[in-house]
C-alpha cells in the first residue's frame, strides 16, 4: 500500500538533502523519523515504575554516639532509614530525617537539623550529603 503526504517546498528539499545523504528515499527519511518519534511511553504507574531508573546512594549519622545507616534517592530526596531502631521508616526529606534520628536519641532538645549536612556519604569520603545535593 503506498499513501501520499503533502510537505511544503522547503521541508521537500530537507526530506532529499537527508535521503542523499544516508543514500535512501525520502520515504525512507520519513519512515526512519517516525519510527524514532513511535518509541513507546509507559502508559502506566507499574510500566513507568519498570523503566525508571533510582539512584541510591548509601549515607550514614553519627548522633549521641549511636550511628545510623539510611538510603538516600536522588530523584525524589527520600532518606530511608535502613538500621537500628527507626530501620524502615521513609522520610521525604533529609532534613526530616535528621530530624527523627535526633528526637530518637536525644528528645529533650530540639529536632531541627539542616538534613543535608546531617547525613554523611557512606563511600569512605566524609562529605556531607550536601557535596552531591545538586549533581546528577
Amino acid at each position: 500500500m503506498s499513501a501520499t503526504i503533502e510537505v511544503d517546498d522547503q521541508t521537500y528539499r530537507s526530506l532529499e538533502f537527508a535521503a542523499r545523504m544516508s543514500g535512501s528515499t525520502a520515504g525512507d527519511v520519513v519512515a526512519k523519523l517516525v519510527a524514532a518519534a513511535s518509541i513507546p511511553n509507559p502508559t502506566t504507574s507499574e510500566e513507568a515504575e519498570k523503566t525508571k531508573t533510582t539512584i541510591k546512594v548509601s549515607v550514614y549519622a553519627d548522633y549521641e554516639g549511636h550511628r545510623t545507616h539510611g538510603s538516600y534517592d536522588r530523584d525524589t530526596s527520600r532518606i530511608d532509614i535502613t538500621s537500628g531502631p527507626l530501620a524502615g521508616r521513609s522520610f521525604k526529606t533529609p532534613t526530616g530525617a535528621a530530624g527523627a534520628v535526633v528526637a530518637h536519641y536525644k528528645p529533650t532538645v530540639s529536632p531541627n537539623r539542616n538534613g543535608w549536612s546531617f547525613w554523611t556519604l557512606d563511600d569512605g569520603s566524609g562529605n556531607s550529603l550536601q557535596s552531591i545535593r545538586h549533581s546528577t
